[in-house]
Formats: C-alpha cells, sequence, structure tokens
C-alpha cells in the first residue's frame, strides 16, 4: 500500500479533530443536519464528502456528544437533526480551553521565532 499524500495525512490527522470540534460548536447553538455541516465546512474550504461525514456523527453520537432525532414530516426526504448533550457540551468546553491554551502557545512562538529570524538575518 502506497503512502498517503501529505494533503490527506494532514485531514486524517488534524483536521478531522478540528471538524468534530466545529460540529459540537454549532451543534451547541442548535439542531444541525448533514447536509447543512458539509455546506458550512465547504464555506471553510474543507470538501468533506458524505462518506466522511456521516461516520463522524455517528462516531460524536457513539461518544455521547449528540443525539440524533428524526422530526415527523411529510412528503419530503426525513432529514436527521442533531443536537448537542450535556456531555457534548462539557466535551467542547474542554475542548475551547485546549484550543485557546494550545493557540497561546504555537502563535506565541510563532512570533518568537520570526522576531529570531529577523535578528540572525544579515543586514
Amino acid at each position: 500500500m502506497s503512502p498517503l499524500p501529505a494533503q490527506d495525512r494532514l485531514a486524517g490527522e488534524v483536521l478531522l479533530a478540528f471538524w468534530k470540534a466545529h460540529i459540537l460548536h454549532h451543534a451547541a447553538q442548535g439542531p444541525i443536519y448533514g447536509l447543512w455541516l458539509i455546506e458550512e465546512l465547504a464555506r471553510h474550504g474543507y470538501r468533506v464528502s458524505p462518506g466522511t461525514l456521516y461516520p463522524l456523527l455517528r462516531r460524536l453520537q457513539r461518544y455521547g456528544w449528540l443525539k440524533a432525532e428524526r422530526p415527523h414530516r411529510r412528503g419530503t426526504k426525513q432529514r436527521i437533526l442533531y443536537r448537542i448533550t450535556p456531555s457534548g457540551m462539557a466535551a467542547l468546553d474542554r475542548i475551547r480551553e485546549q484550543v485557546r491554551t494550545l493557540h497561546e502557545e504555537l502563535a506565541t512562538s510563532a512570533l518568537r521565532v520570526r522576531a529570531d529570524a529577523r535578528r540572525t538575518q544579515p543586514r
């Protein structure tokens, strides 16, 4: 089996975690559904297929972070709505704190590296 291209490795290793956090973030604001999430992620530049998104939503359900509901509809395809659960809200709060802490370190470190690079460049 050949290794995955670098972009696919990035998606598999890092972006899925960000997508999960993004899904929980929106579910905390109100009910969400699959097609809307695909469009929302596309708005941010991510092309996510249903074959990637729906297993991700099922995984978040297995963790107990989302609850799926099938509202009663007539004449149209039934849309599954996902709502955040109390444990999903707790997970989102923890993710937000961890992202904030990591962002501060990464951003501060990046600024320090750039400043060091400017100091060491010949003039």
